[in-house]
C-alpha cells in the first residue's frame, strides 16, 4: 500500500468507528496536524507514529521488504 492508501484506510476506519481527528490524536498520543497528514498521505510520519494510530484504530500493521 502506499501513502495514500493507507491514509484513505486509517480515515475510513476512524469515520466507521465514529472517531474525530482530535479524540484519535489524543488516544494514540499524537497531534491533531499528524493524525490529518497520515489520512492525506501527506508528510514523513514515523513507522512508530503510524503504530500509534493504527493500533487505536484496530489495525495490524506488517512491515515487510
Amino acid at each position: 500500500m502506499n501513502k495514500t492508501e493507507i491514509g484513505k484506510a486509517l480515515a475510513e476506519r476512524r469515520d466507521t468507528l465514529d472517531i474525530t481527528q482530535a479524540r484519535l490524536a489524543k488516544l494514540s498520543g499524537v497531534s491533531v496536524h499528524t493524525v490529518s497528514n497520515l489520512e492525506t498521505g501527506g508528510g514523513n510520519v514515523t513507522l512508530d507514529t503510524l503504530l500509534k494510530v493504527a493500533g487505536v484504530l484496530g489495525f495490524k500493521v506488517e512491515v515487510g521488504t
